[in-house]
């Protein structure tokens, strides 16, 4: 033992310092510098040593292999944890990457949105509301919106409709909804397709204030956004009152008012739970579902509107069970039919009185919607009716008082296929219906009614004019003459006073088309429009005034601040009093005897001309009393020739349907100075005079009609021998007028 070595060697002192940290270091052999004389020496003993070693190792070796199953242990562990751990890290670095990205989309898209500290809700655009003489709406320009209403203004259940069917946690969310976009999700997934939609009111009013109707992922990013900002920025009840403001209803209606007033004819005020459910299932698909055109899919969504409603506790089930099928439909859409050829006549001289439109107003017209409405029907009907016998697929009728305010104007039988104004834009040769200006042109050079002129053949430089039953009557009176609308005589006269002369005065009673100063003028060759000629007319009815036909009476705002009133024309004498009277007693005989005794209005005295040009392609009349100056055009827009449709025919026809019942009720007004006489004989009388007809082509005369005015047959054809090519062209250019 060691301690008997100890007591046996002696007393050991102990050691303390640097001597006790060395007192037990041995040096061995291994421990010394080898050289080259103990290199064997040491491979023997290494050998013996490794021998030593190996019996010695063997076991720590044994040791060594259960260390090493303990490590794999420890290292299975580590990569089990390390596998937990990985996941956690990867899954923070997609995290916070995805959250980089959805920042950076977020700043991209505000990019591309005006400044939000710039954004404000934007005024309505302009809106034009044309009224007629009684207040009634004509029609609309631009988008319809109706006044803004107040959300107190408005029956409880009709913003709580919207709510139920479009966005029933709107008082919930920040202005999206995630639970309403996951639910719209599942349902689309479930369905395979877009079935339901996630956005809220807020959204919705995001997307209709400032942005496109686009469908595009970057349109719906901005679309959140503007949300955010718009529920930051208002209250819940205002961004609601917003919405209801602006929506879209169909049929040119924005706004709960607009399209109350569209569909109901009421105010959105006024409307019953079954209408405000109506209305707000319009929102999904308004084109789709407006009532005025799908009555039954707008019924079946408002159905599906209230149910949502009692599902919500905005409703008893017993008022959603009442409500169904109980909208009172008023689909007749407001400014239909041939009154938009008003609107747009207004359109177009809006800018000359007021300028630019940059706020909504409200256009008063001097039309009347009773007289439009007979306009119309005398219109499309007679053209219903007789249109193929004819081969006339065009009318217009324009109805002015004699100080030219317009009451009526139709542009077409049907604005929906054709918005060509042939009241206003087109201009067609008038016909015998501009020989008023060369008989007034020769009044006021001298002549009278009862003058007598020669009804003769007549040539102009090679050019034959003839009447329209191809016959003279010899000497004639001017009254006699322009009653039966001889050409000839209309020629002689024109010539006489001078085509220059004519056309001053056409121009001087308000015609404001160009017009060539030749033979042929007499005889309508120069075009004009409708408006203008029953404007020139008006001198005739008011006592010899000139007038502007006019239908805007004053412009105002919403507000009702005043932009513009029309003065009254000033009284420019144009036709002294005394050749208005002689001109008025000559073309009452038209009515009377002459070429428009269809014409005649029992109780009233009324006036007028016929007019047919060249080839039967114009039909015309102007009449007028002292209380309404009517024009009537009939032809086609291509200018083709009509089946023989004469100005005292189809016109005339529709004149006369107009007129009679227009005058329906009015007090019975004489026209000005037409009972003066001249020492003129009646017509009757002066027919006795009249030289027998003498028919131009061979054979017997027409029969006689009307004492003195035989019927017409051919329209000025002469036979193509006696015409030779250059009489057969003249008489194609400037013939066949009446």
């Amino acid at each position: 033992m060691a301690w008997g070595k100890k007591k046996g060697g002696g007393r050991k002192e102990p050691l303390f310092g640097l001597p006790a940290a060395l007192a037990d270091l041995r040096l061995t052999a291994a421990d010394r510098i080898p050289n080259a004389d103990d290199q064997p020496k040491k491979s023997a003993k290494s050998s013996v040593k490794r021998k030593t070693e190996d019996s010695d190792d063997e076991p720590p070796r044994e040791r060594k292999a259960q260390t090493s199953r303990g490590g794999a242990k420890r290292r299975s562990k580590s990569r089990g944890g390390f596998g937990i751990g990985r996941l956690i890290y990867w899954g923070a670095v997609l995290g916070l990457w995805g959250m980089i990205a959805v920042i950076g989309v977020v700043i991209w898209v505000g990019a591309h949105l005006p400044p939000i500290q710039s954004l404000e809700i934007p005024k309505r655009p302009p809106t034009i509301q044309i009224v007629g003489i009684d207040g009634s709406m004509l029609a609309q320009r631009g988008e319809m919106a109706g006044a803004n209403v107040s959300l107190k203004d408005l029956p409880p259940y009709l913003p709580k409709a919207f709510i139920a069917i479009e966005d029933r946690r709107f008082y919930s969310h920040f202005g999206i909804d995630p639970v309403g976009i996951l639910r719209a999700l599942v349902t689309n997934v479930l369905h395979r397709g877009v079935s339901q939609g996630g956005s809220t009111l807020t959204q919705q009013l995001a997307k209709n204030l400032f942005l496109t109707q686009e469908r595009t992922m970057q349109r719906k990013l901005q679309e959140a956004e503007l949300a955010i900002w718009l529920e930051r920025k208002h209250s819940k009840n205002e961004i609601l009152e917003l919405y209801l403001n602006r929506v879209y209803f169909g049929s040119g209606a924005y706004g709960v008012e607009a399209a109350a007033q569209r569909y109901f004819g009421k105010s959105a005020k006024n409307v019953t739970i079954a209408e405000a459910a109506m209305l707000a299932g319009l929102v999904k698909s308004p084109s789709r579902l407006a009532p005025n055109r799908n009555p039954e899919g707008a019924e079946q969504r408002a159905q599906v509107v209230l149910a949502a409603m009692a599902d919500a506790k905005f409703i008893t089930e017993a008022q959603a069970q009442a409500s169904i099928g109980h909208p009172s439909y008023n689909v007749k859409p407001v400014g239909a039919g041939t009154v938009n050829y008003v609107a747009d006549w207004i359109g177009e001289v809006l800018d000359d009185l007021v300028g630019q439109i940059d706020q909504s107003i409200t256009v008063e017209t001097t039309i009347d919607p009773k007289l439009q409405s007979l306009a119309e029907a005398a219109i499309i009907d007679e053209l219903a009716a007789k249109s193929v016998k004819f081969n006339v697929s065009q009318g217009a009728l324009v109805a002015m008082t004699p100080d030219g305010a317009v009451r009526a104007m139709v542009g077409g039988r049907n604005y929906s296929d054709s918005q060509y104004n042939r009241a206003v834009t087109a201009k067609r040769q008038p016909g015998s219906s501009f020989k008023p200006f060369v008989y007034l042109t020769a009044l006021e050079q001298g002549l009278t009614p009862d003058t007598v002129r020669q009804d003769a053949p007549i040539e102009v430089k090679g050019w034959k004019p003839e009447n329209y039953t191809h016959e003279y009557f010899g000497a004639v009176t001017l009254t006699q003459a322009l009653a039966m609308s001889l050409n000839t005589v209309a020629i002689r006269l024109g010539l006489e006073v001078g085509p220059k002369n004519v056309v001053r005065t056409a121009h001087r009673l308000g015609i404001s088309s160009k017009l060539e100063p030749n033979a042929s003028i007499a005889l309508g060759t120069s075009e004009v429009s409708v408006v203008e000629l029953v404007g020139a007319y008006a001198p005739f009815a008011n006592g010899g005034f000139a007038v502007s036909p006019h239908v805007v009476r004053r412009i105002k705002t919403l507000e009702g601040k005043l932009l513009y009133m029309r003065q009254p024309d000033e009284h420019n004498q144009v036709i002294e009093p005394r050749h208005v009277a002689m001109m008025n007693t000559m073309m009452r005989e038209t009515l009377i005897s002459g070429t428009a005794k269809k014409a005649e209005i029992p109780g009233w005295q009324a006036a007028g001309k016929t007019g047919t040009s060249q080839d039967y392609r114009d039909a015309w009349f102007i009449g007028y009393t002292a209380n309404l100056v009517t024009g009537v055009w009939l032809g086609n827009d291509d200018n083709s020739p009509t089946k023989k449709a004469t100005g005292g025919g189809l016109p005339v026809e529709v004149w006369s349907r107009f007129m009679r019942t227009a005058h329906e009720g009015v007090p019975v007004a004489a026209l000005p100075n037409s009972q003066a006489t001249w020492g003129l004989s009646n017509l009757a009388q002066a027919a006795s005079q009249i030289s027998p007809p003498t028919p131009v082509a061979p054979g017997p005369a027409p029969a006689n009609t009307g004492g003195y005015r035989p019927p017409p047959t051919r329209a000025n054809v002469r036979p193509e021998a006696a015409a030779g090519l250059d009489g057969w062209l003249m008489d194609r250019l400037f013939g066949g007028n009446r």
